[in-house]
């Protein structure tokens, strides 16, 4: 009991039960990921991967605000009047649990929308979220960079949130994160954990990167990576000693090298390339799949900073990179052919689920039947 009493102290800003609540409730009952609001449309909840509407009336502009604004406090009201849209935690009570959401409040045609992803109540562990032995070494290091590619709603806060607390159960560390908005809550075992949320805890991310240099963290999660001076933020943390943790939009390992890139002028890029070659630890890819007997299940690409990937990135040879998880499996590599034939296997999937999801097709056919394509000597 005294843990839920913290946990609720430490949300002091959490509104007081509201209308909306009901159909938070209502999604955390239906066991769905994401909660969908638009006008003239019935609500709708995604369970296992798929949409759904709620069995009742479609929502009118004037109930939408009604359900939606009192979610906002001050400053987000203002970031939406100025954006058109904020983003932002909410936390509600079900069944004497805690659970929190990650909201996003849109307009769009002149309305007022909202989708809010749910975020687990508790940090699950690497058998629950049947992720590769492999992930748990990147957890290891004393610095560097880890990062978490995928789109949104591939499960990448979830993986890191269960990497984090490895290490919490593992290491006398400190932890410090910088959130927007906080979506895991941590309960502290042996480690040091500091959460801060933009907006609440600190002003902006530029200014908390600023006071992190000078609060002895061991470990980072700094966000997402959607700048370039983020990405230089963080890869400067792990030059100077420190275990960073972040998350990119991008679709494969391999492919995550460019989207960096991308994010920088050419000019910048030597000196780039030389930087995440050697300090990034790690890139773990991921996207989730409907999982026999209900549920969703991660398939996992693992990209090792051995020297072949470190050659080929300061070469500028990124097209080598797929080869080089494929047969980097001693390393803790694998691609995601590799990973569907696992999950085949260990009938967590089924094969149609594999095969629409499958990059190559008929790699993962051959896979399947037992048949390894030999190495093309990438090296």
């Amino acid at each position: 009991m005294a843990k839920d009493d913290a946990f609720k102290s430490s949300f002091i800003h959490r509104k007081a039960d509201l209308e909306v609540d009901k159909l938070f409730r209502a999604c955390v009952k239906l066991k769905a990921s994401d909660l969908h609001l638009k006008v003239d449309k019935a609500p709708m909840v995604r369970v296992d991967g798929t949409l759904r509407p709620m069995n009742r009336e479609p929502i009118s502009d004037e109930e939408m605000v009604r359900l939606t604004f009192p979610l906002m406090n001050e400053r987000n009201r203002k970031i939406f009047e100025k954006d058109g849209g904020a983003d932002f935690a909410h936390t509600l009570d079900v069944d004497g649990t805690m659970w929190r959401f990650r909201v996003n409040l849109l307009q769009q045609l002149g309305h007022v929308g909202l989708v809010a992803r749910r975020v687990n109540s508790f940090v699950p562990d690497f058998k629950g979220l049947f992720l590769p032995q492999s992930i748990e070494k990147l957890c290891h290091y004393d610095q560097g960079m880890i990062l978490l590619a995928g789109v949104t709603g591939s499960g990448k806060s979830t993986t890191i949130a269960s990497m984090l607390n490895l290490i919490n159960r593992t290491y006398r560390k400190h932890i410090l994160t910088l959130e927007d908005p906080i979506e895991f809550v941590f309960t502290e075992d042996k480690c040091l954990i500091n959460q801060r949320e933009i907006g609440l805890d600190v002003v902006d991310f530029e200014i908390g990167m600023k006071h992190a240099v000078r609060e002895d963290p061991d470990v980072m999660l700094v966000g997402e990576m959607r700048d370039k001076e983020t990405f230089m933020t963080a890869i400067h943390a792990a030059e100077t000693g420190h275990l960073v943790f972040g998350t990119i939009h991008a679709s494969s390992a391999s492919t995550t090298i460019g989207r960096i890139l991308d994010l920088f002028p050419s000019d910048m890029h030597s000196a780039l390339r030389s930087a995440i070659a050697f300090n990034m630890k790690g890139i773990v890819a991921q996207k989730l799949l409907k999982k026999l007997g209900g549920g969703r299940v991660p398939t996992v690409e693992i990209m090792v900073f051995n020297t072949n990937v470190q050659k080929a990135i300061l070469e500028e040879n990124d097209e080598k990179l797929p080869d080089i998880i494929r047969i980097g499996k001693l390393d803790g590599m694998q691609d995601f052919t590799m990973s569907l034939k696992q999950l085949v296997d260990d009938e967590l999937i089924d094969r149609e689920v594999a095969m629409e999801v499958a990059p190559n097709r008929e790699a993962l056919k051959m896979a399947l039947k037992g048949i390894e394509v030999k190495d093309p000597g990438i090296i």
